[in-house]
């Protein structure tokens, strides 16, 4: 599994280990196994690699960027199309509210618009102004080749469409392994992409194992690779990337601090901080997970936070009137009971939930969390909040730097100078002030330490897998 040893079970898709050949579809709110998809032969997983290596030069050779970039949007408007078929199937393969599913896709066809919209302004010429010598010099930026995709199950099509939409704007061919628990998904976007107009082989979906993306990753034709996992699937690719000097983004965990300085309207901020708990049954690596509140704030924070929060109660996911569904398979919740278990025998207070029943897992807070606990640099990947109380803005900051991790944050208060301030401070690729959910097509995704490398979306986003060659014109 990726040069991993041997006893070490290791996903490549963030919140589940891969421990079969077979990708299924398991609905998770039933345990029904709904379809079953073998994995890609040796054989045809090379022949798939020469074909994206071949459709690379055919891409480049036939087509400009404007019109790439006019069949991402034609992409984005299929998706519009298939809307509910499409949020259907993500329902039943990873439990997803049938509300935000619909919204995923819809965030899939503003990024897919973003990029058809700006390609060209994006790969333009950009010229350097030489400090000596006549002439001119400019950066043009070109397609590197084959990329390896390699997408988590929490997200399946908005993961894919960050990483896809740009990449073929600008030409380079993709090899695409989803997660095991994501097949169907995995095919519904393969045949959009090529309905849109894409030869068949500039997207190719690859059901394949760990053990088989290692050896694509290996393979001189693909040039680099893009991974959104967990901790120890991105450091086993790193590795088998490093080993073949391939360049690779890594989008990991987070444990991100949801930061409570000052308010003037309590209830606001606890409807705000029970938002970036629970969207998508608290299973995204950006949600936020560690509380943070100022002294005075803390007591009537925790009492309107855990009635908020408990009120909240997990249902059948095909509702449009849920807000949490089930976890999304049986490992994940297992593994979420086991991490609330451990919190608690070491020390941390359960002040509510902590229950499950199958899959769906109560709402949970958790305080007392100390720094020998666990718990303390852990990821909960579910509806568990641990709320945590500090004397100062200074001891806020400390408190929310002191994780492994650094992907996103979010800031309260009603003191702008001191946002900024605190933001300036935050170890993290991201802060949100006064604000959750504010995620869109035109802004950076991506965070440093051990929640990984490297930008998604934006034009940074557009910026990761390109050759930035230097042109220089002599007078």
């Amino acid at each position: 599994m990726c040069n991993l040893p041997q006893q070490t079970s290791v996903s490549l898709d963030k919140g589940a280990r891969f421990q079969v050949s077979d990708y299924a579809v398991i609905n998770p709110a039933t345990g029904e196994t709904v379809k079953t998809y073998p994995t890609i032969g040796d054989d045809e997983l090379k022949d798939a690699i020469a074909r994206a290596d071949a459709a690379h030069r055919e891409l480049n050779a036939t087509t400009t960027v404007k019109e790439r970039a006019q069949l991402i949007h034609r992409v984005g408007e299929l998706y519009n199309e298939q809307r509910q078929r499409l949020a259907e199937i993500i329902v039943r393969e990873m439990g997803k509210p049938i509300e935000q599913a619909l919204g995923e896709v819809d965030f899939c066809v503003a990024i897919y618009d973003f990029y058809a919209e700006r390609g060209e302004e994006l790969l333009a010429d950009e010229p350097i102004e030489l400090l000596d010598g006549e002439g001119s010099a400019f950066i043009r930026r070109s397609s590197l080749g084959v990329l390896l995709g390699i997408m988590p199950w929490n997200y399946p099509y908005y993961q894919v469409a960050r990483f896809a939409g740009p990449n073929l704007v600008i030409g380079n061919t993709i090899l695409l392994k989803h997660a095991p628990q994501c097949p169907e998904s995995a095919e519904a976007m393969e045949q959009i992409f090529h309905e849109a107009g894409f030869p068949p082989d500039a997207y190719i979906n690859i059901y394949a194992t760990n053990e088989q993306i290692e050896t694509v990753i290996a393979d001189p034709r693909v040039r680099a690779v893009s991974l959104t996992g967990s901790e120890r699937a991105g450091a086993a690719v790193a590795e088998v990337a490093g080993r073949n000097l391939k360049k690779v983004v890594l989008e990991l965990g987070g444990s991100d601090p949801f930061i409570l300085l000052g308010t003037d309207d309590l209830d606001a901020a606890v409807e705000a901080a029970v938002g970036a708990r629970l969207e998508n049954t608290g299973q995204a690596c950006n949600a936020a997970k560690r509380f943070i509140v100022l002294d005075e704030l803390y007591q009537p924070f925790l009492e309107k936070f855990t009635a908020a929060l408990t009120a909240v109660k997990p249902s059948d996911p095909s509702s449009p009137d849920t807000t949490i569904g089930p976890l999304s398979s049986s490992t994940a919740t297992e593994r979420l009971a086991d991490q609330v278990r451990r919190a608690i025998d070491q020390g941390a207070e359960l002040i509510a939930g902590g229950e499950r029943e199958g899959n769906f897992f109560a709402t949970t807070v958790l305080t007392g969390i100390s720094p020998d606990n666990d718990a303390y640099r852990e990821e909960f990947f579910g509806p568990v909040a641990s709320v945590y109380r500090v004397g100062s803005e200074d001891e806020a900051i400390e408190l929310a730097n002191d994780t492994p991790f650094g992907l996103g944050s979010y800031v309260m208060t009603n003191d702008r100078e001191q946002a900024l301030r605190v933001a300036d401070r935050i170890e993290a690729g991201m802060v949100f002030i006064n604000a959750v959910g504010a995620e869109g097509a035109e802004l950076p995704f991506g965070g440093v330490k051990r929640s990984g490398f490297g930008r998604e979306l934006g034009r940074f986003g557009a910026d990761e897998f390109v050759n930035k060659k230097m042109i220089r014109v002599g007078g």
